[in-house]
């Protein structure tokens, strides 16, 4: 059963990868780097993960022909969306909520790797999904 309390500790474990590929890598690379290093460590670790995942658009229940690319959907629940920049802007965070309204995903987590410490840069987001969870 998919809970609250799994999903925050399947997010632990997306965190801690991070931090492994950052303690690795360190600051300074470009996202394209983390991103295959993070995919690869969360696979080594026996998540199931897919990289670039590719969503359509729909408005008003009209198929726009458009799509956006998630970065990673780790367990079919998570968001994860990845960047290396100096500064958080409020739009990465509109544009994870999006992803997870779109796709109707209870937890995002996005992921700074241009930081010196990736858990005071993380910035994790739930929907209405995760709060209809059992806890």
């Amino acid at each position: 059963m998919i809970t609250q309390k799994y999903i925050n500790d399947l997010s632990y474990k997306i965190v801690a990868c991070a931090i492994e590929v950052h303690s690795e890598l360190g600051p300074g690379l470009l996202e394209s780097i983390y991103h295959q290093c993070l995919f690869d460590e969360l696979e080594s670790r026996g998540l199931e993960v897919w990289s670039k995942v590719r969503v359509p658009v729909s408005y008003k229940g009209k198929d726009l022909g458009q799509v956006l690319e998630l970065d990673l959907l780790v367990e079919h629940l998570i968001v994860v969306e990845i960047k290396a920049t100096e500064t958080i802007h409020p739009v990465f965070k509109a544009q994870l909520l999006s992803y997870l309204k779109l796709t109707q995903k209870p937890k995002g987590l996005l992921i700074n790797f241009h930081t010196d410490n990736i858990t005071k840069s993380l910035v994790p987001l739930v929907t209405e999904e995760f709060a209809k969870l059992p806890k």
